[in-house]
């Protein structure tokens, strides 16, 4: 008779299955013609890793054997069935048919957990990475490749500012240790809307930001590679208009007029406006130390579909040091609608 042997260790998503299998002839007579098939089973499909079927091994004589390797790369987590099967005619030209079951479960090596969180037009990703194997990461690679209306940089703390050495911790650069057992490591990334301005209204309410490409070694060198989800933010209302501010002069002077470049974007398929722009009281009813100076209501025309519309509003600073630009609010005339007013500007005033 034969039997097959097989050796399988534990498996994990993202990684190589390789299982090194032995058929033994045990019987005393010379079994011929051996066709051998092996594949793996799921829930969902079926993969052949193996089939001799055109090319039938000619003979494992009494007590010999025949070894082989199979791999396949594990995409899917739960209950798996390596089938080995071989047909062959034994001694006294019957033909037979032994089957081999090997059963084993794909377990998640790593979990991601992930914050976002959104500072004006900043948003910062935090993803908390967990080794659940028997056996130390070393992770080679943890990319985020964000959408199309995005751009992701890598938020890390440098002990070395100097460029060559920069450089030359670039080049040795080794690779971080997620120890096992439920060892972590956190990265953060910068998040920010991309130059495309006609791609950032068409993603308007899309919460996508993008996913992960992971790829590790374990303490032996054998790879891994795991692609995650899509990650999601908090998804944000859409605002008709936007109005944001392009320039604020880097010097300002205490009582001198200066100038603030400001951006009216309509964000739907329709025309828009007018408007009036201007200064809000204060909700506590302090004066403030940054006014309008002249007109206190400037008054901007219509803005057709998805065009923006750039403007100047003039300004006087009454106090010296870091001071607000505060209340700039925008009404649509037609519609008889205030919107909320622009984020507070930090400027600092200084003496002529």
């Amino acid at each position: 008779m034969l039997v097959c042997l097989c050796l399988i260790r534990a498996i994990y998503l993202g990684e190589t299955f390789c299982s090194y299998i032995s058929i033994n002839n045990s019987s005393g007579l010379e079994a011929r013609e051996v066709i051998i098939k092996a594949e793996i089973q799921t829930e969902r499909q079926r993969i052949l890793l193996l089939d001799t079927s055109k090319s039938p091994v000619e003979s494992i004589r009494s007590g010999g054997r025949y070894d082989f390797i199979v791999e396949h790369d594990v995409k899917e987590l739960g209950a798996h069935t390596l089938v080995c099967t071989a047909l062959y005619n034994d001694g006294d030209a019957e033909r037979k048919y032994l089957p081999q079951f090997f059963k084993f479960t794909v377990s998640n090596p790593l979990s991601v957990r992930t914050k976002v969180r959104t500072i004006k037009d900043t948003t910062y990703l935090e993803a908390c990475i967990e080794n659940h194997t028997k056996s130390n990461l070393y992770m080679d690679q943890v990319d985020f490749e964000p959408t199309q209306q995005w751009s992701a940089t890598i938020l890390e703390a440098d002990e070395h500012p100097s460029v060559v050495k920069s450089k030359i911790r670039d080049l040795c650069k080794q690779p971080i240790l997620i120890r096992a057992g439920g060892g972590i490591y956190n990265y953060l990334y910068q998040l920010r809307p991309s130059s495309d301005e006609s791609a950032q209204i068409k993603a308007e309410g899309s919460s996508i930001l993008g996913k992960f490409q992971i790829t590790w070694r374990t303490n032996l060198g054998e790879p891994g590679r795991l692609q995650t989800q899509n990650i999601h933010s908090t998804p944000t209302p859409s605002k008709d208009v936007d109005l944001r501010a392009v320039k604020v002069p880097a010097v300002i002077c205490i009582e001198r007029p200066f100038i603030v470049n400001l951006c009216l974007t309509n964000q739907t398929e329709k025309t828009v406006g007018p408007f009036e722009v201007f200064l809000a009281p204060s909700i506590s009813g302090e004066p403030k130390t940054v006014l309008v100076n002249g007109l206190q209501k400037l008054v901007l025309p219509l803005v057709e579909a998805f065009e923006s519309l750039n403007f100047d509003l003039s300004m006087v600073a009454t106090q010296l040091g870091v001071q607000k630009i505060s209340g700039i609010t925008m009404y649509a005339v037609q519609e008889r609608k205030h919107y909320e007013p622009l984020q507070d500007i930090e400027i600092f005033v200084d003496a002529e």
